[in-house]
């Protein structure tokens, strides 16, 4: 097994490449800025490509050893992505509201765990059978409300080692968090978000429901990989398990999302090599200054 591939054509196909207006853009973001067509701010995906494979090298570094990886969007095109992809390699998200303190006061959060497996196996297991109808009708809405904040993250026994995230503006509160305990972020940033802070920034478009999923599956592929390995070098048996993934096959049987409007084929043809054009054109300036200054050299001699 290796790390999932990925091209630039499939970035474009996505509509990764396309970033906020003009007049919504964060100036700390100029440098993974391609250029504006339409009044719409277009990335640089020459960029992005590197650095999201850097990322995905270290998801995978990080399920091999064990450790816990925590995704996080609770925007309406992140939701279902993100928990879908979570659950498929089986690690943790949070997927519908951040409550404030989610990390940084583990310990409150952990009873509130308690609490939620309390009601599971108070309505679950048929203990409330002799209770009234309005009092278990109430026990059911609390497990629901916790079961969308918490349920994602019931399992995960203690702070991640990794957290990866869709929309840094949105979610601000758990990069703060983040950021305190000391825990790499691995975000996606559109042209209107703050790259400060962000341990492996990926600039791309963090509204399409297209791209999203790409990142997701990329994000999900990697940890099965990484966990693959880790298996491997503790010696465990992958042929001899009951029912082994191939990340492949996993794709093959994820619906595909809800379609967003296509890029054209020669559009992302012409947009792909323009970009990869931009990226290997060398820089010219200081030679042209170089031979400038020669030229007056000779003509004062």
């Amino acid at each position: 097994m290796a790390l999932p591939d990925f091209s630039m054509r499939q970035l474009l196909e996505a509509g990764a490449h396309f970033g906020h207006q003009t007049h919504r853009w964060n100036p700390k973001m100029d440098k993974f800025i391609f250029g504006s067509r339409s009044n719409i701010h277009i990335i640089d995906l020459s960029q992005s490509i590197p650095l999201l494979h850097q990322a995905l090298v270290k998801v995978r570094e990080v399920a091999a050893g064990g450790g816990r990886i925590l995704f996080v969007g609770t925007k309406r095109q992140a939701s279902d992505p993100i928990s879908v992809a979570a659950k498929r390699c089986a690690q943790y998200y949070v997927n519908h509201r951040w409550l404030g303190g989610t990390l940084t006061n583990w310990r409150t959060v952990s009873g509130s765990i308690a609490r939620l497996r309390e009601l599971e196996t108070l309505l679950d297991g048929g203990e409330g059978a002799g209770r009234l109808k309005k009092e278990v009708l109430k026990l059911t809405r609390e497990r629901d409300k916790l079961e969308l904040s918490l349920g994602g993250i019931k399992d995960m026994g203690g702070i991640p080692d990794l957290m990866f995230v869709i929309d840094t503006n949105k979610e601000a509160i758990a990069i703060q968090e983040a950021r305190k305990l000391n825990i790499p972020v691995i975000a996606i940033l559109d042209t209107n978000c703050n790259p400060d802070g962000i341990t492996y920034p990926i600039p791309g478009n963090d509204d399409a429901a297209r791209a999203i999923q790409l990142y997701c599956d990329l994000l999900a592929d990697s940890v099965l990989d990484g966990l693959a390995a880790g298996q491997s070098a503790s010696g465990i048996d992958l042929g001899a398990s009951e029912a082994p993934m191939e990340p492949t096959l996993a794709r093959a049987l994820t619906p595909e999302p809800v379609s967003e409007p296509e890029v054209s084929a020669p559009e992302a043809a012409a947009l792909e090599a323009e970009m990869t054009g931009a990226a290997a054109e060398p820089d010219t300036t200081a030679a042209e200054a170089t031979t400038a200054e020669d030229g007056v050299a000779a003509a004062s001699e």
